[in-house]
């Protein structure tokens, strides 16, 4: 079930409305459970099993920590955790690799893959591992030392707005609020409404209506001239961010409308100034993730600079790594690796030739660093798109204008052009609109009767999902 989709907006007033009628916290907490469970298994009833084993093997090993703070027993953990993981996700990417470094060597094998690796990933399994991983590291450090039942863990795990694609929670900020659920309030219902609606709208109208002219572009990179080059790439960077900041929007609204707070996801990447700023804006709980498991644990900036400079390329490496069982993915976790580091190097120049950040010479390099940090952004997407990296590479060449178009373009439209501008518009303006928005609604958008404000949204979601774009799968579901 998709957030926008008909069936699902069923399925929630469903679950809401069997929510408004518990009487106890306990109630409340099965009736989530239930309906998050039964949200997974719509999807593919076959891996259900293997996320209950899943489930069961982490909350073993949380209350085993809780005992006995051991390192062997969180590396156990972590261990198994990612060699789930990587059976799952990463399993055909090394077997061609290897197949490939084995033919390079002289060593003749046959280049296909087992036809019984065909399977498909297990919705979410990188999101809830990497939540569950969170959890017992907090566990072992003593950041987070609460015991829990069996049936509480599941719902931390699975709770069905961010469980197939995040944002990936931490244990101290969604337990606690599990374990004391209240009857809905009439505020969560309404800003929750706000939140999804406003995050459907991104998904429905704009990710869903970009998509397919990004696809039909990308599955023809040989055939694209340097102007349709760069529509695709922009296109693309239209289509994930309301694709995925959507999707996150909704994830919130639909959590909130139960009394439940979510962490922010997005805030505004594309105005970005630098790349550590993109990266405390774009998907900003894995940014933290990665930052805090992965980056410090590594030793983070506490060392050498040689060393800082190694940390910071081999989390964003694996960060691009986590995204997808592709080089490409890797190389553009690559490309913003190098980004960062050579932030830090653009800092050190800018100190020895003494230029201040508050000086009027630092504040024009800062927002000249804008424009600079989209096409580089932008650069590196084509890497995460394309098909293959010889696809992406023939991409970049047109991008360059270097590249000899062979056989007929694809044909842009003009109401696609308008579509893109109009996202553009959107993206930049966003701060500005958004501020507006809750001005206006404070001054007069709650001061009409719910019900008839309850019409509106029932009306607006109706009309989205209808007459929207035709409802495709959010692009971090294949992550």
């Amino acid at each position: 079930m998709i957030f926008s989709s008909s069936t699902f907006i069923v399925f929630f007033f469903a679950l809401l409305a069997l929510y408004l009628c518990a009487n106890t916290q306990k109630q409340r907490a099965g009736i989530l459970l239930a309906g998050s469970l039964i949200f997974y298994g719509s999807w593919k009833l076959a891996y259900v099993p293997l996320f209950f084993f899943s489930l069961a093997f982490n909350y073993w090993i949380y209350k085993s920590l809780l005992k006995n703070k051991s390192k062997y027993i969180l590396w156990i953990a972590i261990v198994a955790d990612l060699a789930v993981l990587a059976f799952f996700k990463y399993l055909v990417l090394f077997t061609e690799s290897a197949f490939w470094f084995l033919n390079l060597a002289g060593v003749s094998v046959v280049s296909d893959t087992p036809s019984w690796m065909d399977w498909a990933l297990p919705l979410g399994i990188s999101f809830f591992t990497f939540q569950m991983i969170s959890a017992l590291v907090d566990v072992y450090k003593g950041d987070w030392d609460y015991d829990i039942t069996f049936a509480k863990w599941c719902l931390y795990v699975s709770f069905f707005p961010q469980l197939i694609a995040g944002p990936i929670v931490r244990a101290h900020i969604l337990i606690r609020q599990l374990d004391d659920l209240k009857p809905v309030k009439m505020i969560d219902l309404r800003l929750g409404a706000v939140i999804f609606v406003g995050g459907l709208i991104k998904k429905v109208l704009f990710a869903d209506n970009i998509g397919p002219i990004v696809d039909e572009m990308y599955a023809q990179p040989e055939q694209l001239t340097f102007f349709l080059a760069w529509v695709a790439t922009l296109g693309f960077a239209l289509q994930i961010y309301f694709d995925f900041s959507g999707y996150s929007e909704m994830a919130l609204g639909l959590a909130r409308m139960f009394g439940i707070s979510l962490p922010r996801n997005f805030l505004y990447p594309y105005i970005s100034r630098n790349f550590p700023e993109f990266w405390r804006r774009w998907h900003i709980t894995l940014s933290q993730w990665l930052r805090d498991y992965l980056y410090i644990a590594m030793g983070g900036s506490r060392c050498s600079t040689y060393r800082t400079y190694q940390n910071l390329l081999v989390t964003m490496l694996l960060g691009g790594l986590w995204h997808g069982a592709g080089w490409g993915f890797v190389f553009w976790g690559f490309l913003h690796g190098m980004y960062l580091i050579g932030h830090r190097l653009l800092v050190i120049f800018y100190e020895r030739v003494k230029i201040i950040p508050e000086s009027n010479q630092g504040r024009v390099l800062s927002w000249l660093g804008i424009p600079l940090t989209f096409v580089l952004v932008n650069f590196a997407w084509v890497f995460f798109r394309a098909g293959d990296f010889s696809d992406a590479m023939q991409i970049v060449y047109a991008m360059c204008g270097l590249a000899e178009v062979t056989g007929s373009s694809p044909t842009i439209r003009l109401y696609q052009l308008i579509l893109l501008a109009l996202g553009y518009v959107i993206i930049f303006t966003e701060p500005w609109i958004v501020k507006q928005g809750v001005r206006l609604s404070e001054n007069w958008w709650w001061n009409i009767p719910f019900p008839v404000r309850g019409v509106v949204y029932a009306s607006l979601v109706l009309g989205l999902v209808v007459f929207g774009g035709a409802t495709q799968k959010f692009v971090y579901f294949d992550f």
